[in-house]
């Protein structure tokens, strides 16, 4: 109808235009979908970011990382807890944990997997030196309730704790935060984001419950990744993505080649167009297996 209305003389160029974007949108959407097609994609995810070697450095830079993701969630419209969080010594975090919710936020997020390196003049150095951090990401499936994982209560230690951070001391009177102790495995999982004791441990036990199942996904299948994530050691060599502050800005994916120079917006939350390059080098078996140093 716009075509007809605009043969008439009308001025609908702004209007077609939107509706053009629209109906890209909807394409791509489409075409991400059918790149999501396994079991385990359109779940929610559980995903924890981890600071690499070198304290406050890398933990700030883990922080970095967890507002970055916090605003790609804002952006896609879905919801996220904060199951478990551990403030840094100085600044930033050593650890976080959280329940992304929302349409395919495994199949999304699982592409995030893995170490991410910051080169930059780091703030906390008063001779201003470029300093690398790393930081990592893992990522599993949130489970459903008619997955059986079968978890032996003699298996378990759990300890109570006081919450910590900011405002814990005032939100949590009692000992409600928990830390559950997998002894065959050694998986450790805490909450401490509920007042109530009981629901921290209901949600401990939903985030092992899906590290268990990832475990034991490898053990059938060794070559299995896109569960959890490939695993590497948090340190050079290992990155899946790097971001540049100095001597240059760039972000680039050192498995798709994909990179941008806008690190800003990146750190913003804007990780769309490297998520969707993964898909598709995926997809095509074109990924790349290793890594460079690019500063």
């Amino acid at each position: 109808m716009l075509f007809e209305w605009q043969r008439s003389g009308e001025d609908v160029l702004a209007d077609l235009e939107r509706g053009i974007e629209a109906f890209s949108r909807e394409v791509e959407a489409g075409e991400i979908r059918t790149m999501l097609a396994g079991e385990m994609d359109r779940k929610n995810a559980i995903i924890t970011i981890h600071p690499g070697a070198g304290g406050t450095e890398s933990q700030d830079w883990a922080e970095m990382l967890l507002r970055m993701y916090m605003r790609w969630i804002e952006r896609r419209g879905f919801k996220r807890e904060v199951v478990d969080t551990q403030p840094g010594d100085e600044a930033g975090i050593k650890s976080v944990t959280l329940v992304v919710s929302g349409d395919y936020a495994y199949g999304l997020l699982a592409a995030e997997a893995g170490v991410h390196r910051l080169v930059r003049i780091s703030p906390f150095d008063q001779a201003a030196r470029r300093h690398t951090s790393f930081a990592s990401l893992y990522v599993w499936p949130e489970l459903p309730d008619d997955v059986e994982v079968e978890i032996d209560e003699k298996d378990l230690r759990v300890d109570t704790f006081r919450s910590s951070g900011a405002g814990g001391q005032h939100v949590n009177v009692t000992d409600s935060a928990i830390r559950i102790t997998h002894l065959p495995t050694g998986i450790v999982v805490s909450c401490q984001n509920e007042r109530s004791q009981h629901k921290n441990r209901a949600s401990a036990m939903k985030v092992l419950k899906a590290r268990l199942y990832d475990l034991r996904q490898k053990e059938q299948q060794a070559k299995l990744d896109e569960i959890g994530g490939e695993k590497k050691d948090i340190a050079f060599g290992s990155q899946i993505r790097s971001y540049v502050l100095h001597p240059y800005q760039m972000v680039k994916d050192h498995r798709t080649k994909y990179q941008v120079s806008d690190v800003d917006r990146v750190l913003d939350g804007d990780i769309d167009e490297f998520i969707k390059a993964y898909l598709m080098k995926r997809a095509l078996g074109k990924l790349e297996t290793t890594m460079e140093d690019e500063a």
